[in-house]
């Protein structure tokens, strides 16, 4: 099951579940659209995987299954590989 991390690990911004903006790898490493895009070419940083649009989780089931609240940030590693 997915963590659907709160925010992009380069600039910090919030990225909750109903977020369109949020990109992920297949690790889950996790990024706003506009880093993706114009900093990392959608490419991953960590594991140079593909930078893909993050699906969003039903509201029902987030009752039961919670968005992550533990932060990655890492801006320093935020650069394209």
């Amino acid at each position: 099951m997915l963590q659907l991390r709160p925010n992009c690990e380069c600039c910090n911004r919030d990225l909750p579940n109903e977020s369109l903006d949020a990109r992920i790898c297949t690790f889950e490493c996790t990024f706003c659209s506009d880093c993706a895009e114009m900093k990392l070419n959608n490419i991953c940083p960590n594991c140079s995987g593909e930078l893909v649009r993050r699906p969003r989780r039903p509201a029902a089931a987030l009752v039961r299954n919670p968005a992550s609240t533990e932060r990655v940030f890492n801006p320093a590693g935020c650069a394209a590989p």
